[in-house]
């Protein structure tokens, strides 16, 4: 019974680590977002929307950004299971959007990008330290 208690808290501590882990490497995968999208205390729309506060947000909404009329009328609500499809194929999620990227396709991949990005509030503050 004490090894089994002992392995459980092993697990669970280990747990911890991964999800570190999955942040820090979707930090690195956003590299590829960073040429069309900015986000954290500075974040600015640029040839795409800021993403900050993105988890629970309605597609089209940030201010001062001229998103496509496809994008405003989605009736997108990004959260992760939206975004984990719309990050596959864009254009085949929301046909006729501004985003022009050919999608990412490796799942662990789009988990760890959205652990990242989900972690940012409206302001650009970490949710999570």
């Amino acid at each position: 019974m004490r090894t089994l208690m002992v392995a459980a808290t092993l697990i669970a501590a280990s747990a911890g680590t991964v999800a570190a882990q999955d942040v820090a490497k979707g930090e690195h995968d956003f590299g590829v977002c960073r040429a069309c999208h900015q986000i954290g205390e500075h974040a600015t729309n640029m040839l795409g929307p800021e993403l900050n506060g993105i988890d629970g947000r309605k597609a089209g909404s940030v201010q001062d950004y001229p998103y496509s009329d496809a994008n405003k009328k989605s009736g997108i609500v990004w959260a992760e299971a939206a975004f984990k499809q719309y990050i596959k194929d864009p254009q085949a999620m929301v046909p006729g959007t501004k985003m022009f990227f050919v999608g990412i396709k490796d799942p662990r991949e789009i988990d760890d990008l959205w652990a990242y990005i989900s972690r940012f509030d409206a302001d650009g503050e970490s949710k999570k330290k």
